[in-house]
């Protein structure tokens, strides 16, 4: 007699909870894998029964004399929960749908077939295989392919029956679905890269909705929407998709059927900024167009706002390429500092004369002639675009403190609300750098406060602007406003705190874990008091944040004679 078939029908295209139910019953009935079919259908049933018997073809002939075949369809269609367990016999060609709860009420000899499905599967034994198999799972339940339940299974029952082939890495079966989960998290990373969200303004008082098409390849959406609630949890966004759509509402994800491409926006102005933008850091003499379309395939070409700007600027590319070479090299705007040359001060060693300094090399004329006072300093920081930090910043934040006061602190870079007020160390970090100042007893208003970079340097997530730590580029673009500083202010000593003040006073990179609490000293002859950052406190382990701040006071307390002096 021929083998039977078994179908086994899944919830959902990604009903990986479904399938280890199945295969768990399936492995528990040794049915091999060529005995199974599997499919997808939207009734959500689990079906892997094997054919009815005789007796049960019998029983059901009874209990359906009299009755509408389709009428009998349709109550099974209407009972929920109870059908959704319950099993779908399958035989070669015809599908039957008995009443598995009828039989083993009325047929005490039933077989285990008459039962639920669902009842079974929980009944099988646990099957163990290796972690690797289960992660390997979890993407290619992903992939488009309709054939991708049955490998799994000839997998699974292979590593069963099979335990060497975990050890074959060229096994055919193995190579197919190790393929399938490659191209999973691949078009996962073309989903986060190429999304295009454009706004929708909704109410009064409501943020905008922020919606995206996109048209996948493979059965990602749900997978990868939590990387965008992660990466945009501030905002209120959709992504829509052909077969499956997300929500984010600020608090959880809300999953939906598909849609149109007519149901997202239209271009906004936002787009024509940023293709503006795109255009403008577009290198000619860069431009690699196989490497460029095996990262960006065309597929998702017609999705994506910059696409269209792609031939023009390519077909361009070779001419501008050799205007540029005819053009020759550009000098640049204003020599950058030359970097200075620091020593360790030795115990004891008495400080350098504040005669004893060497100029800055570097510095330009302007800079060292052109301002006179510190306020004239503190305007024209405010007008300087030489590195693309003031643009985007509220203001410069510009030092405060007396000429000629005896000790200078530098910090990094202005924060959130110093960007806002236009004053240095007046946020978290400068609560806590009161704090400490009050401790010492030194008096804020008896000292210099300023920082390396006059801008805020930040990123926005949603409405929040996250502070970015500026590169060395733009600590040199704005050296020579602190040397100006220091040549006006003219400190006894200086605070480097932390990384980025030390690399600029000193002019090298400085360890700041192997030179806290130590003296260094500039090119110029002045003394440089190496320590933390106070923001770099804010970051510590809440029940180590106590001895932290007490160490670095102590760093600050090598500094005292100084801020002592009058």
């Amino acid at each position: 007699m021929a083998a039977t078939e078994r179908i086994v029908r899944l919830a959902g295209e990604t009903d990986l909870e479904g399938f280890r139910r199945a295969a768990r019953a399936l492995l528990a009935e040794a049915v091999p894998p060529e005995q199974v079919s599997w499919a997808v259908g939207a009734e959500g049933m689990l079906d892997w029964s094997a054919a009815p018997s005789a007796a049960e073809r019998a029983h059901e002939a009874r209990e359906g004399e009299g009755r509408d075949p389709s009428a009998m369809r349709g109550n099974a269609a209407t009972k929920g929960d109870d059908d959704a367990r319950g099993d779908v016999g399958a035989s070669r060609g015809r599908t039957v749908e008995p009443d598995p709860g009828a039989r083993a009420a009325d047929d005490p000899d039933a077989s285990p077939a008459a039962f639920p499905a669902a009842e079974r599967a929980a009944a099988a034994p646990a099957v163990r295989v290796p972690a690797a198999f289960v992660a390997l799972c979890e993407s290619v339940v992903l992939h488009r392919d309709p054939q991708r339940f049955a490998l799994l299974y000839r997998l699974l029952w292979r590593l069963v029956h099979e335990p060497a082939l975990r050890h074959d890495p060229l096994d055919p079966d193995l190579q197919r679905a190790r393929g399938m989960e490659k191209a999973v998290r691949r078009e996962q990373h073309k989903m986060t890269a190429f999304v295009r969200f454009r706004p929708i303004e909704r109410g009064p008082g409501e943020a905008p909705l922020h919606v995206a098409w996109f048209e996948p390849e493979h059965h990602v959406v749900e997978a990868t929407a939590p990387f965008f609630a992660r990466r945009f949890a501030t905002l209120h966004w959709a992504i829509l998709t052909p077969e499956r759509s997300v929500r984010w509402d600020g608090e959880r994800l809300c999953f939906g059927p598909g849609a149109r491409r007519e149901d997202a926006p239209a271009p906004d102005a936002g787009e024509a900024l940023w293709l503006t933008y795109y255009e403008h850091i577009f290198n000619p003499a860069r431009l690699k167009r196989r490497a460029m379309e095996k990262e960006m395939p065309r597929r998702y070409w017609p999705n994506l706002p910059e696409a269209r700007l792609i031939e023009p600027l390519t077909a361009e590319a070779a001419r501008r390429s050799a205007a540029m070479l005819a053009r020759g090299a550009s000098l640049p705007a204003r020599k950058l500092p030359k970097a200075a040359s620091a020593r360790v001060v030795a115990s004891g060693r008495a400080r350098p004369a504040p005669g004893e300094r060497a100029s800055a090399e570097g510095v330009p004329t302007e800079a060292a002639e052109g301002w006179r006072t510190l306020e004239e300093l503190r305007a024209a920081t405010d007008r300087c675009r030489e590195c693309p930090i003031g643009e985007h910043a509220t203001q410069s934040v510009f030092g405060e403190g007396p000429p000629h006061a005896p000790l200078m602190l530098v910090g990094e870079q202005p924060g959130d609300q110093e960007d806002l007020r236009g004053r240095p160390f007046v946020g978290p970090a400068g609560q806590l750098l009161d704090r400490a100042l009050g401790q010492l007893g030194w008096e804020r208003e008896r000292l210099y406060v300023t920082n390396a970079v006059k801008h805020f340097k930040f990123e926005l997530r949603g409405t929040r602007r996250i502070h970015k730590t500026p590169g060395q580029r733009e600590v040199a673009a704005c050296l020579h406003w602190l040397e100006s500083e220091i040549e006006r202010v003219q400190p006894r000593a200086l605070v480097a705190l932390g990384a980025t003040a030390a690399r600029a006073l000193m002019g090298r990179t400085v360890g700041i874990t192997a030179e806290r609490g130590r003296w260094l000293v500039r090119e110029d002859g002045r003394e440089v008091l190496i320590t933390l950052h106070p923001s770099a406190l804010l970051r510590v382990d809440p029940a180590e944040r106590e001895a932290a701040y007490a160490a670095w006071v102590e760093d600050l307390r090598h500094a005292s004679e100084h801020a002592a002096e009058r």
